[in-house]
């Protein structure tokens, strides 16, 4: 049977670049073929947190940016990742943005999947660290070679409308017109595609550790 499309109504969704990582679990209980890559799209992202947000756009590119740092032209192997998160999970989008990025790289909290033996493990991969608080800041660390790179997210970097609060508080409350709705949904969406497009400056900052 095949997938029902969704109808997107930002075409740049589509633009955004995917997140290939091999899996290795997959491979060992057949999910896939010896070599297959998994394969993440914004479009998956936006599935996950049932929305598209600055703070799920800036997830997203946060990962990818870590995996290249981390692998550089080698293919990343997902459930050999850890992410330690910088503050609390209920601080600012903590929670929401290491859901997107446990979806793509596998670490997980103390729900995850314990393991098959010592291989495949993915519990208490992804923690958060209250005692050295950072806002919107991972560390991601390669479990084979102890690698890290901190990324640090800026969303506040990203150009807001003087009327987008407005705009969005009358849609919240449910006064807002229809054209208003239409304009507010507009504005909010330019922000996502500025952080995936990275036309801010300031928005990300790499620091290998």
């Amino acid at each position: 049977m095949c997938e029902i499309g969704i109808r997107w109504r930002e075409s740049f969704y589509a633009d955004v670049e995917p997140i290939r990582l091999k899996e290795p679990l997959a491979e060992f209980l057949g999910a896939v073929g010896f070599g297959a890559e998994f394969i993440y799209t914004y479009q998956d992202a936006v599935k996950l947190a049932g929305h598209s947000c600055p703070a799920v756009s800036g997830a997203y590119k946060i990962t990818e940016k870590a995996l290249q740092e981390l692998y550089g032209d080698e293919v990343p192997v997902r459930g050999q990742i850890s992410v330690r998160v910088l503050g609390s999970a209920d601080n600012g989008a903590n929670g929401p943005m290491a859901q997107v990025i446990g979806l793509i790289t596998g670490a997980a909290p103390e729900t995850g999947f314990a393991g098959l033996g010592q291989r495949f493990s993915r519990k208490n991969k992804l923690v958060f660290d209250v005692k050295n608080e950072e806002p919107n800041t991972f560390v991601f660390t390669r479990d084979d070679n102890q690698k890290s790179v901190k990324i640090s997210y800026h969303p506040e970097n990203i150009p807001t409308p003087e009327k987008m609060s407005d705009l969005l508080t009358k849609c919240i409350v449910g006064t807002a017109t229809e054209k208003q709705q239409e304009e507010f949904k507009r504005m909010w969406q330019e922000r996502v595609r500025i952080a995936l497009f990275e036309e801010a400056k300031g928005l990300f900052r790499v620091k290998k550790l």
